[in-house]
Formats: C-alpha cells, sequence, structure tokens
C-alpha cells in the first residue's frame, strides 16, 4: 500500500492530465484502408458461402460452415456450436472461407474498436487523455478505459500501424522502454531455477533454447515455428495452463501438449517443485502473494468441482507470477517520473502497456531520457536474474517500439 500504490497515484494524475497526442488524419487514412479492404473480404466470404448472411452472427455463421458446408463441429455452446477464435483456427484448413472469416473479424474489430472510437476521444488539445484504473484487475495490473490503450495490438501485421496514430508533440520525441520477458524472469527468480537464471544470464534466446530441450535439437537449427511453440509452453507455464490447455492454445493434441510439459519439467526442475508447493501452500492459506506482499484469494482451490478447482491451480501460480511483474512495473513508474523531474528534464511518463514505458520529451533529452528510464526500470527490484529493458525513440509510438 504504502510503497506501491499510493506513490503512484500521483503518477497516474499527472499521466493521464499528460496525455498522447494522436493524428486523427492518419487514423482516417487507415480506417479508409481497412473499411475498403473490409468490404472486399465481404464480397469474397458471400461468394464462398453461396449466399448473403450476417457474419458477426454467431449463430447465422455456424449455420453456413457447420450445416450449409459440412465443416468440422468442435465444441457446442448455448446457442449451437461454437464459432470462436479457437474453433476458426482448427479448421483453418478444411475450406478458403475460414481465413477470410477470421481477417473480417480482426479488421472490423480494429475499425470499431479504435479507428472509428478514437477520433471522438481526442481533447481540444489533440490528445486523449485515457483513465488509469488502478485497482481493477485481481493480479494488480493497471487497466485503462476511454479508451483501453492496453489492448491496442502490436504482434498483428493488421493492427500494428494504428501504433503510428500515436505521436509526439513538434519538436518532440516518444521513447518506449519495454522490460525484456519479463515475467519469465520472475519465474526464473521465484521458482529459483539456475538454468533458466543462466539462460538469461548468458544472454541466450531464451525461446530458443527451451525449443532446443523440448524437441531435442541444436538451438542454432530451431526453426521459427518451433521457437513460438516453446514460447507458447514458456508462458503456459507461468501463466499456470495444463496439457488440456496448452493443447488447445497450439492446436495439438493433448498427448503432445503433455509431453512438452514433461519434458520443460525435466529442464527446469525448480519451476516444477515451484508450481507444486504454491499450490500446496495456497490450499492451506486460501491465498498467494506477490514477492511484494500483494494478496490474491484463491477459493477455487477449495471447490469440489473439478475446472473451478483447475482454474485455482492456473490463478495460484499467474497471480505470483503476474502480479510480481505488475508491482516491478508500478514502481519502476515512480521511479522514473521522480528521476526525470530530479535530473531537470521535461520528458514525461505518457503511457503505461503491460511490460512497456513510453515517454515523451525533447529531441535534445532523447538519449538522457532513455538512460535514466532504463537505470531506473532496471533497479526497480533486485530480481535474479537481473532486470533488463529494451529501448528505442522516434516520431511515434510505432517507430519508438
Amino acid at each position: 500500500m504504502h510503497d506501491v500504490e499510493m506513490p503512484l497515484i500521483e503518477v497516474l494524475a499527472a499521466m493521464e492530465r499528460i496525455g498522447i497526442r494522436v493524428d486523427a488524419e492518419r487514423l482516417a487514412e487507415i480506417s479508409s484502408g481497412l473499411g475498403s479492404r473490409i468490404e472486399t473480404l465481404q464480397a469474397e466470404i458471400f461468394e464462398l458461402a453461396g449466399r448473403e448472411f450476417t457474419i458477426g452472427s454467431p449463430q447465422q455463421l455456424g449455420e453456413v460452415l457447420f450445416n450449409e458446408l459440412g465443416l468440422t463441429k468442435k465444441r457446442r455452446g448455448k446457442t449451437g456450436f461454437s464459432t470462436d477464435a479457437r474453433v476458426l483456427a482448427q479448421i483453418r484448413d478444411e475450406h478458403e472461407i475460414v481465413p477470410r472469416i477470421e481477417v473480417w473479424r480482426e479488421l472490423t474489430k480494429l475499425k470499431n474498436t479504435y479507428l472509428d472510437s478514437l477520433p471522438a476521444l481526442i481533447a481540444d488539445d489533440g490528445r486523449i487523455h485515457t483513465t488509469f484504473n488502478q485497482v481493477a484487475t485481481t493480479t494488480g495490473r493497471l487497466s485503462s478505459t476511454n479508451p483501453n490503450l492496453q489492448n491496442i495490438p502490436i504482434r498483428s501485421e493488421e493492427g500494428r500501424p494504428i501504433r503510428s496514430c500515436f505521436v509526439a508533440a513538434e519538436g518532440m520525441r516518444l521513447v518506449s522502454c519495454d522490460y525484456n520477458q519479463v515475467e519469465l524472469r520472475v519465474l526464473a527468480h521465484v521458482a529459483g531455477e539456475d538454468v533458466l537464471r543462466d539462460l538469461f544470464a548468458s544472454g541466450e534466446d531464451v525461446h530458443a533454447a527451451t525449443a532446443a530441450g523440448i524437441v531435442g535439437a541444436d538451438p542454432e537449427a530451431i526453426t521459427p515455428g518451433e521457437r513460438s511453440k516453446a514460447k507458447m509452453v514458456n508462458y503456459g507455464i507461468a501463466y499456470g495452463l495444463s496439457d488440456f490447455g496448452l493443447a488447445d492454445r497450439l492446436q495439438i493434441d493433448r498427448e503432445e501438449a503433455g509431453a512438452y510439459i514433461q519434458r520443460y519439467f525435466e529442464r527446469f526442475p525448480a519451476v516444477k517443485t515451484f508450481i507444486e508447493e504454491t499450490i500446496e501452500r495456497a490450499k492451506t492459506d486460501g491465498y498467494v502473494k506477490t514477492l511484494m506482499g500483494r494478496r490474491r484469494r484463491i477459493p477455487e482451490l477449495r471447490s469440489s468441482n473439478r475446472q473451478r478447482y483447475l482454474q485455482g491451480e492456473r490463478l495460484a501460480i499467474s497471480t505470483v507470477v503476474q502480479g510480481t511483474a505488475a508491482d516491478i512495473i508500478k514502481i519502476a513508474m515512480v521511479r522514473a517520473h521522480r528521476a526525470l523531474a530530479e535530473a531537470g528534464l521535461s520528458s514525461r511518463l505518457v503511457l503505461q502497456i503491460h511490460d512497456e514505458l513510453l515517454f515523451e520529451g525533447p529531441e535534445a533529452e532523447v538519449e538522457a531520457a532513455e538512460e535514466i528510464a532504463r537505470r531506473e526500470m532496471e533497479g526497480a527490484y533486485d530480481l535474479d536474474p537481473a532486470l533488463a529493458v529494451d529501448a528505442g525513440a522516434g516520431p511515434d509510438w510505432l517507430a519508438a517500439k
């Protein structure tokens, strides 16, 4: 309360007051381009379906995919067979209509959620002033509303250009400082896993090294696909995923997912011990806590319902890892905010997005601001393996990232 949350209040207030500049013309340009692509996709989907229907309606889409086109039915929901993202990923190769529907969904979501709604949120000063929610999540992570900036995409090719609409004011630059795999570093620390610590200390690619351990290949010969799978295993373990959950995410059978997890634990045995001990302690105490002492009650572990109990196991692990990472970035925000002021710089913190802090300041201050931010973020907690930060600067968020 006193060391993490209270000092953060003035930082969040300053960030909300400052806001971030948005290029409305660039937003309109991207929106127009997406609108044209959505129309083209819609026409192609109707042609492949043999008729027009409401693509956004799960019931109508299910009727077309499963009853009319005869694609494999996967999971039944309350109103018929599911057409959610995971189901579509499983039947993607069965018909060329499916990948088009997936892209249509992504583009319409981007357009409706961001491109069409952000312009209305731009204030008279040309900036968007989001509201940060400090105590809304159970893990301690920050969230934001009007707009929700935590979900603006960075990994998808379609969504990435939206970040280029968030720009620095004239004569200014944006500096992006991003924690490097902070949750995996937290996992290595809390588990006391020396193998994982050594990977970070040596500067090796943790995901490639994990892939090598899982598939038994030379780390130099790991394919992007194998690395991607290993990344999902790494984070899946940190989030408490079971073999069933991992199989669902990777679109593989449960047996294969179970083998991945088993080989992971053979490579990182201290992680397995940490998971088992954390769950047992949570059963006894009724709660788990982060390294800073933030508690979360886990009543699910006392449930007789198996699904609810398994959810409790996942929550126990993910809360310790994600919650500690959330506490660390909150401390980093306070430290960076104060250090920039103490150094007499006019650069200031404008956004926090998961593991990333975004600063805005004069071009002449970029180097000094980046150095201070990196120092304060890496010094936020004495973690083993040590915290590490990747930084970049540019005229807009995408360029800085």
